[in-house]
């Protein structure tokens, strides 16, 4: 059977194509025009009725479906698909009168206003109410409307509202813990709550861990963010199911964030849905923003289990949230959206169709500009749009890494709680690190969860591993036995599910895959840098390491250039079973940890996907693959490939030449 998104595309004729469209927000004489204009890009699947709660019922139990019905059928009219949402993701003003127990709370008690979107308490019992009469209104007319492709619940859950501290929280908290923990004296044990007398007698003592005198109960703290995050996706589970009941037979989708949102654990939103989509937006103040793009598009694959995804929104050009919004540069709209493709998505969407002209996101970037048809960002969505029909043979070829690459939400919300060792030491901080250079050496990579299943991969890297359950220690061990070729980065291993330390020395439940005991962690001062003995400076942290059958493959210089660990083990090596274990005690230059992954991947077998110089990722399948080569520098490269050139591209008994800041698709030859 057909992956859900490869029967989507196979109904679309090719590639997903389109964005977010809101005709509510024009008169219908515009709606004419803008399918005239979505055929003319290539546009097959757009999304719509995600902000259009307050028109479908404008009063409450009242629906008004005219508008919809009449979108619904000029789009199917002119061989546009439907990715429709459910539009809960913004209630309406008449909401926030009706329940104003059900806004939300802020830590200082602050009950927030409507006046903008997810204004509401996640745990409220009337939102959901209200939320269920409105999916089952929606769905009950649409199931069989022919437009409708897909399914879209809510919209980037817990972007806005993820942590709410009213009384209602706190009642659907205890409950939670109750279930988690079923006795108080386990509770107690686990978040430690004879410190600072904080020991609970009953469950109706228990608050949110709301503002406070001093540092808050740090276990309390997280397992209120896995509640936070739980309560979320008990409603994302309540209008899935309501959708499957009365729609059987429609896909089913939400669009996670990836690491732009910290607050809900997406691979858990991800195993409700039937295909995996993901947004993603450039920050314009990084100059290295395609690599955390192709990051984002790796944890997407991740995400879906190696299977194709699709990329529901991302931007024209400028975005409207950012302190200053950049617009791209001419080809970078076409590069940054077959890079997502060349990394497993099978469809490119924006944020938005048309760019609205009013309203918050008014300065957000969309396929036709605020200038009509020309402009340049309309001729580059146009030229996009024939070239992904041209690639349609590439759907349902897969992406395949040989390495892994560990991310965990509950690993990020641990470490940047409060009262750590060092609030320099950030958890994308140390991905991107490491991502960067598997991504510099070519070196594709699934990105996944510390419990995935790691035995097709030939390597594995765990940037951060500070919480680590039981489990997930031994799959590691392990794995490692077993022939893997494991590299781990600093302060991992440190505390349990609980954020409790491990007994008996740090790495905890690391020491004996590692084979090294650290004495002591010695953060550095901002500003403060330690010396290596390759002659590079690390920052932020430094490790006094003992090695317990490992070996040091780099050291810290001696004193003084060396820092606090002066003269120890920085990186270490570790044979263990039939494979080894590496440590890196310190956060090295961006040269260092490439080097340090280039000796892992020559060690595992890993060879990269094509030569140095070129971003390059292969898509494979049963009739063949296709080489994506992606040029992020300001000269033409040529690299050496054999097979057929896609997209006008030629390809030479000396390979592809690959144009500056161009994209260049190859079907390989053996």
């Amino acid at each position: 059977m057909a992956h859900p998104l490869t029967a989507l595309n196979h109904r679309l004729g090719g590639i997903g194509y389109g964005g977010d469209y809101n005709p509510e927000q024009w008169p219908r004489e515009v709606w004419r025009e803008d399918v005239r204009l979505m055929r003319e890009a290539g546009v097959n699947l757009v999304t719509v009725g995600v902000f259009s709660w307050s028109r479908i019922e404008p009063r409450p139990g009242v629906y008004d479906w005219e508008l919809l019905d009449e979108v619904l059928d000029l789009l199917h009219a002119h061989g546009i698909a439907v990715d429709l949402a459910t539009p809960t993701a913004a209630p309406p003003p008449w909401f926030a009168k009706l329940h104003p127990d059900a806004l939300p709370v802020t830590a200082s008690g602050t009950r927030l206003a409507h006046g903008s979107r997810q204004v509401f308490c996640p745990s409220g019992p009337a939102y959901a109410e209200a939320a269920d009469a409105l999916v089952t209104a929606l769905a009950t007319r649409y199931a069989d409307h022919p437009a409708v492709a897909l399914w879209h619940v809510h919209n980037e859950w817990g972007n806005h509202n993820a942590l709410c501290y009213c009384d209602t929280s706190a009642a659907a908290f205890r409950v939670w813990l109750q279930e988690r923990y079923a006795t108080l004296d386990t509770l107690n044990s686990a978040w430690g709550t004879d410190f600072w007398s904080q020991r609970y007698g009953e469950w109706d003592e228990i608050d949110p861990p709301r503002d406070t005198t001093a540092f808050r109960n740090p276990g309390q703290e997280l397992d209120y963010r896995r509640f936070s995050s739980d309560a979320l996706l008990a409603r994302h589970r309540a209008e899935t199911a309501l959708l499957k009941r009365l729609a059987p037979g429609i896909p089913v989708t939400t669009n996670v964030m990836g690491t732009l949102e910290k607050k809900t654990d997406a691979f858990a939103f991800a195993a409700e849905c039937d295909l995996v989509s993901v947004d993603h937006y450039l920050t314009a103040a990084d100059p290295e923003g395609h690599i955390d793009l192709a990051l984002n598009a790796d944890l997407a694959r991740g995400m879906a289990g190696g299977a194709p995804w699709l990329l529901m929104e991302h931007s024209a050009s400028a975005v409207n949230w950012q302190p200053v919004n950049v617009a791209k540069r001419p080809g970078e709209l076409r590069r940054n959206s077959l890079t997502h493709l060349a990394r497993g998505a099978d469809g490119i969407l924006f944020f938005q169709w048309r760019q609205s002209t009013a309203g918050a996101e008014k300065w957000h970037s969309a396929m036709l500009p605020h200038g009509g048809t020309d402009t340049r960002i309309w001729r580059e969505v146009r030229a996009l749009g024939a070239e992904l029909a041209a690639l349609a043979e590439v759907v349902g070829t897969r992406v395949r890494g040989e390495v892994a690459l560990l991310f965990d939400w509950p690993t990020w919300w641990a470490l940047e709680l409060e009262a750590r060792p060092s609030a320099r030491l950030r958890y994308l901080d140390a991905v991107r690190d490491w991502y960067a250079a598997l991504w510099s050496l070519n070196l594709t990579c699934d990105v996944l969860p510390p419990g995935a299943d790691l035995t097709p991969y030939r390597a594995v890297v765990a940037p951060n591993l500070y919480l680590l359950s039981d489990q997930d220690a031994a799959g590691l061990d392990g794995y490692v036995r077993q022939g893997g070729h494991l590299a781990v980065g600093c302060f991992s291993g440190v505390v349990d599910t609980e954020d409790r330390v491990r007994p008996g020395g740090h790495p905890g439940a690391l020491r004996e895959v590692l084979g090294l005991r650290v004495d002591e962690y010695l953060p550095l001062r901002p500003g403060e840098t330690a010396r290596l003995d390759d002659g590079t400076l690390a920052h932020d942290w430094a490790e006094r390491v003992e090695p317990r059958g490992c070996c040091a493959v780099l050291r810290f210089a001696d004193a003084p250039g060396g820092g606090p660990a002066a003269g120890g083990p920085a990186v270490t090596r570790h044979p263990y079973g039939r494979g080894s274990a590496r440590y890196v005690a310190t956060r090295p230059s961006a040269r260092t940890l490439r080097d340090l992954t280039r000796a892992l991947a020559e060690e595992a077998g890993v060879r990269p996907v094509a030569a140095e110089g070129v971003e390059a990722v292969r898509r494979t399948g049963p009739q063949g693959s296709y080489l994506f080569l992606v040029n992020h520098t300001d000269d033409d490269v040529t690299v050496p490939v054999r097979g057929t050139g896609l997209l006008d591209a030629e390809v030479t008994a000396s390979g592809a030449l690959v144009p500056a800041g161009g994209v260049v698709v190859v079907r390989e030859h053996e």
